[in-house]
């Protein structure tokens, strides 16, 4: 089974500018944790509800900051959307992490692989196996940059 197998496509995205209170506001709308930042067509970064939760209400700063403030820094964990679903769930796990952007071989945005959509289309044993690696010592369970 391929990433695109599962992946899910209709993905809701933010420029850099936006401020946190839009995309807060497009998080609820929408129900998702997670927002590619985009720009110029490519992914810059990823923020989450939790990313908002500890560098913007945490910290005590306002609503109508960039994004960019809040988004996690560095390079976005990716895969392709041709990649084998397996292979992405072991990358899932080895950055204990629970979602992934997927991009097409240009390296624009196609979608988000989530525990979530794995669970649906690849099975809730390969998602236990995941989630407990993921877990493992001191794992945030958030998206985090690219080491």
């Amino acid at each position: 089974m391929k990433v695109s197998d599962a992946m899910t496509s209709q993905v809701s995205t933010a420029a850099p500018t936006d401020t946190v209170r839009k995309v807060a506001q497009v998080m609820a709308h929408v129900e998702t944790g997670a927002v590619p930042i985009v720009e110029n067509g490519k992914v810059v970064g990823l923020v989450t509800d939790r990313d908002i939760v500890l560098r913007v209400v945490a910290e005590g700063r306002s609503f109508d900051s960039p994004i960019s403030e809040a988004m996690s820094e560095g390079e976005v964990q990716s895969v392709r959307e041709d990649d084998v679903l397996a292979d992405a769930t072991a990358k899932m796990a080895s950055h204990q992490i629970r979602r992934l952007v997927v991009l097409n071989e240009a390296g624009n945005l196609t979608g988000i692989l989530s525990l979530g959509d794995v669970a649906k289309d690849y099975g809730a044993k390969q998602v236990g196996k995941t989630l407990e690696e993921i877990s493992q010592e001191g794992g945030e369970m958030a998206a985090a940059p690219a080491s």
